[in-house]
């Protein structure tokens, strides 16, 4: 599977989170097609659940119409925060893909690292790091400009 351009995806997704920090998300069907995408929100819908992961997933267990997203995968700009890890592991998403690392949140292997908890049920597989330079810079210029 070609992860860089999957992430290419979720990066121009990112791009449009306007105001808020700039991260998409994307979710494959177990045939590798792209079910929902969606970026940050929180500023804009004034929620503090609005992630692109959160978003992602309601969105993909709407069009599925199960809250089990068995056989998917989350394909993310930034390592997932321990509020979208628990989503991810509550919604039963077997892999993750990840772009950069989030050392001061980060719940998927830097900080934390919940997804691969097997006290949690099934260990998630984490792919990090797919285009982590470009990722990076994406939110690096974000804060950036808010200085």
């Amino acid at each position: 599977m070609n992860y860089e351009s999957l992430m290419q995806i979720a990066l121009a997704e990112a791009a449009k989170s306007g105001t808020d920090v700039p991260v998409g998300a994307i979710i494959l069907d177990d045939n590798h097609e792209i079910i929902s995408m969606a970026h940050n929100n929180r500023e804009i819908a004034h929620d503090p659940t609005g992630h692109a992961e959160i978003i992602a997933i309601r969105e993909a267990a709407a069009k599925l119409e199960d809250w089990r997203l068995e056989g998917c995968t989350l394909i993310v700009t930034l390592e997932p925060c321990v509020m979208c890890a628990g989503a991810i592991v509550a919604a039963r998403i077997p892999k993750v893909v990840f772009g950069a690392w989030d050392e001061r949140v980060g719940a998927s292997g830097s900080l934390y690292d919940l997804l691969r908890d097997g006290r949690l049920g099934s260990p998630v597989e984490v792919i990090p790091g797919i285009l982590q330079e470009d990722c990076s810079a994406q939110i690096r210029e974000f804060f950036q400009a808010k200085r």
